[in-house]
């Protein structure tokens, strides 16, 4: 019998490891506390688990009314669909955008391009909260921008952009466009351009080429892309609260709110549960469908 390689089951085995310390336990720990109900105690929800008297009670009394209460409440319903809506169209605003950055970098000279890289992930080097708030300089109604476009005469009443909802899409695209441009760049730098040659040749008009060879060869970038853009969008709290102001409601905010406002974590433990559902739910199906593409 031949020995264990004990290298290889570590190096094989540590993903794993971590997967199962900061992903499947904390994830756990949530979906036991959404089936639990809401106490003013430390911590705040009962029954716990600090004693077999506590397990005995959890599984005696199976609560599964927080998640019939989501369904219930159209204020949960509605931050959902809400979130749904503005994700996806802010993906869809990121990948217009995105794609034709991506296709003329990887169209560029080979010696600008890592130039270029260096562009895309610039704003990666300052943090997060500085970059949203600066949006609000720029966006309020004495920002920046109604104070360009009110000196080159093009309004003549301050607009009215931050605590709307367009704030949001321009923070949500603005910061996650990186994330489009980067697997868009990838799929598009591999392809060979001997294929769009060989279309010239046969009489194929360049936009006919870029729609049979060059689009059709990138979609697995375009995947990535939105995935990588929509599911963070989708549980986005900081841009709505900074410039989304009240009135746009998504279910980041709502989480945030049920945990350190009202202190239901029950109820904001199946808030996340569910988020993660519907986020989990189209990665798995489109993983299914890409095998069995790739199958056939």
């Amino acid at each position: 019998m031949r020995g264990v390689n004990w290298g290889r089951a570590a190096i094989i085995g540590l993903p794993y490891l971590w997967l199962l310390m900061f992903f499947v336990a904390p994830f756990l720990i949530v979906l036991k506390i959404s089936f639990s109900e809401p106490a003013i105690a430390q911590p705040p929800y009962t029954p716990t688990w600090d004693s077999w008297a506590g397990v005995q009670a959890y599984f005696s009394n199976f609560n599964v009314g927080n998640y019939l209460f989501l369904i219930e409440d159209p204020l949960y319903v509605g931050a959902y669909l809400s979130s749904l809506r503005i994700a996806a169209t802010a993906t869809l605003i990121t990948l217009l955008v995105g794609y034709p950055i991506a296709y003329a970098m990887a169209r560029a000279p080979q010696g600008w391009r890592p130039a270029l890289l260096m562009l895309v992930i610039l704003p990666f080097w300052t943090s997060f909260l500085i970059r949203v708030y600066a949006w609000i300089g720029i966006l309020k109604r004495d920002g920046l921008l109604n104070l360009a476009l009110e000196s080159m005469g093009l309004i003549s009443q301050p607009l009215v952009i931050h605590n709307t909802e367009i704030a949001v899409y321009i923070g949500i695209v603005y910061s996650y466009l990186p994330f489009m441009i980067l697997p868009l760049y990838s799929a598009l730098e591999k392809q060979d351009l001997s294929l769009l040659e060989a279309a010239a040749d046969l009489g194929c008009k360049p936009w006919e080429a870029f729609a049979r060879i060059t689009l059709p060869l990138s979609l697995a970038g375009v995947a990535a892309g939105c995935f990588l853009v929509f599911i963070p969008a989708m549980g986005e709290f900081v841009i709505p609260e900074l410039l989304g102001g009240a009135r746009t409601q998504m279910i980041g905010r709502t989480l945030w709110n049920e945990f350190f406002l009202n202190r239901d974590w029950p109820l904001a433990s199946a808030v996340a549960v569910v988020l993660l559902i519907v986020l989990v739910l189209p990665i798995m199906i489109f993983q299914r469908m890409a095998n069995r593409a790739g199958a056939g």
